[in-house]
């Protein structure tokens, strides 16, 4: 049984309609913060400085996502997983930290994106609590029925459409392979349980939030649409989606559950 009581009031949150193309930007913001010494400092140890594409440029796309795979396993390396429930936490706080949630996590990726000159927007996913219910056990109460999900994705010029349908934008969750090679793999979907994130696991397993992939039956499934509620449509920043939808959770919920979850790591 998940809960609404920790979760803001008034916020309606329904499913977006087609509208216009959502450009994307490479502007700093306020979580999004790419100007920042802490920023520029990790944009240097993984050597990612402009990878915007030049005139005549035609290996410019794997070359630009073989930075972002660099970045994502540096990111991952370097911040811990934790509970945080702090969405809106600007990047270089988190790197300054060297902890952050899977949110924050993504926010740093599309950080060091921006900075190296590739445009980046999010998808807003409104995703059912009980897909968290494997990390809590015995405080499934406590889990709030909605949780807004900010999926990134990055403008890649020239990539390919025909390998790619979204193009020339690509989904975090295709970063390291199309989501039919990536379901194809051993090691099953993800479980949402154990030390392994959504951030982990998009390297190794596809995050189908679409319901276009089936994961081999003998692991977890890698199609994950029966837990999304809502596609809310795209932002140019995360913090345009959580301006506009909140975040999960109410700022008094936040306030209280931050010290205990915000050092609380994944999987524990």
């Amino acid at each position: 049984m998940t809960s609404s009581l920790l979760m803001p009031r008034g916020r309606v949150r329904a499913a977006s309609a087609e509208g216009e193309a959502v450009a994307g930007s490479t502007a700093p913001t306020r979580i999004l913060d790419r100007l920042h010494p802490q920023v520029a400092s990790l944009l240097r140890r993984i050597d990612m400085i402009d990878m915007t594409a030049g005139p005549g440029d035609a290996a410019d796309p794997a070359r630009r996502m073989a930075a972002l795979r660099q970045a994502h396993r540096c990111i991952a390396a370097t911040v811990r997983p934790v509970y945080s429930v702090d969405d809106a936490r600007p990047v270089s706080q988190v790197l300054r930290r060297g902890r952050g949630s899977c949110s924050q996590r993504l926010a740093a990726l599309e950080s060091v994106a921006r900075a190296s000159g590739v445009p980046t927007r999010v998808r807003g996913l409104l995703v059912d609590g009980t897909f968290w219910y494997p990390r809590f056990p015995r405080l499934q109460r406590l889990v709030p029925h909605q949780v807004v999900l900010a999926w990134p994705e990055f403008r890649i010029e020239g990539l390919p459409a025909a390998d790619h349908p979204t193009a020339p934008w690509l989904p975090v969750s295709e970063l390291f392979g199309d989501l039919g090679e990536l379901s194809e793999g051993t090691g099953g979907g993800f479980t949402n349980s154990g030390a392994e994130t959504l951030f982990e696991a998009l390297s190794r397993t596809a995050i189908d939030w679409d319901g276009s992939t089936v994961c081999p039956a003998s692991g977890a499934a890698c199609d994950l649409s029966v837990y999304v509620l809502a596609d809310l449509g795209r932002f140019d920043s995360r913090d345009a989606l959580f301006a506009r939808h909140g975040q999960t959770l109410c700022p008094t919920a936040r306030t209280v559950a931050e010290p205990v979850l915000g050092r609380r790591a994944a999987g524990v």
